[in-house]
């Protein structure tokens, strides 16, 4: 039985992957700054099949004590300040936990476990202003957020390592995922919600900031899929995992209020406190390596993703009504 150790394992990405690796017959570990002291709402319908241990990427003696203890076999690093807009009001602590909390983790496993398998979650907002479209793994990276530069960071400390110590450490350059799991602190989740409220008459309109800007959006399960088979192969190496198409905020809504049979025009309100003091330009990934190499394909397209988040949505508030 083969040991994963998932940090950030509480939010979208580290439940759907420990999911996954349950599946396939893991011992799942998770670490969380409070974990004696939390119960977690994605985790909870497999949270007795895990194992949730105290430790944190601002304290290295914590990830030294973990993997001494228990000596994994794969590292799958997702805990982040994980929100790009919010970045700017928190930019020293993002690039604290986001940019060194890597290198803690990385210098953790060389010093107590080096032959383990290293995930590292890198972001399409490391390309930012983006000098060529579509974005390969070999597309400079130019960020315009402080989430975004720490990305960078966190990206090339994992090449440094890989290459410097032969450690098998691997980055998925990840585009925008969603699920109904998703913060409602995004954009897309906030939409979701906001049409089944709407829907259910809990409210009246739903305020967003620019309707033009366009995303690469996926399903957050199916890059979990693509996570885990970059430390199945032979030789470490970075993957772009996208869909290779775009869809605007506009379409969301548009998806996601027609799901319900409503007009998003009727209630969405375009409000400028919800712009980006810098916007990404158009972030469109080639998923080309991802599917030669890994054998990976998306499984759920745009519209169905949309419709899984509102009907989840409509599920959660129905719930609280009653």
């Amino acid at each position: 039985m083969p040991t994963a150790l998932i940090t950030g394992i509480a939010g979208q990405d580290g439940s759907y992957l420990a999911e996954l690796l349950l599946s396939k017959g893991y011992r799942v570990l998770g670490i969380d700054r409070f974990s004696s002291m939390v119960t977690y709402e994605h985790l909870k319908h497999f949270q007795d099949e895990i194992t949730l241990l105290e430790g944190n990427l601002l304290d290295q003696g914590s990830l030294v004590a973990v993997m001494e203890q228990y000596s994994p076999d794969e590292v799958y690093n997702f805990a982040a300040l994980s929100f790009p807009a919010g970045s700017w009001s928190q930019p020293v602590v993002t690039g604290d936990i986001t940019a060194l909390g890597v290198t803690r983790l990385l210098e953790a496993l060389r010093l107590v476990c080096p032959e383990a398998r290293f995930y590292q979650a890198s972001s399409s907002e490391m390309y930012g202003n983006v000098r060529e479209v579509p974005q390969t793994e070999n597309t400079p990276f130019y960020p315009r957020n402080p989430y975004g530069a720490a990305k960078v960071y966190g990206h090339w400390i994992t090449v440094t390592y890989r290459e410097e110590y032969d450690m098998f450490a691997c980055s998925g350059i990840l585009y925008n995922h969603e699920s109904p799991r998703r913060g409602m602190e995004y954009v897309t989740r906030k939409i979701t919600h906001g049409a089944a409220r709407i829907k259910l008459g809990l409210a009246d309109e739903l305020r967003l900031g620019n309707l033009d800007a366009r995303r690469d959006w996926g399903y957050a399960g199916d890059y979990a899929r693509a996570i885990w088979l970059m430390l199945q192969q032979d030789q470490a190496d970075d993957y772009v995992v996208c869909t290779g198409e775009t869809h605007s905020v506009r379409q969301f809504c548009d998806a996601a209020f027609s799901h319900v049979g409503l007009d998003y025009q009727e209630y969405v309100v375009q409000d400028p406190r919800f712009y980006r003091p810098a916007e990404a330009n158009l972030l469109v990934g080639d998923p080309t390596r991802a599917k030669e190499v890994l054998g990976w394909e998306p499984s759920v397209g745009f519209e169905e993703l949309v419709q899984k988040m509102v009907d989840a949505d409509l599920q959660y508030l129905g719930k609280e009504i009653l």
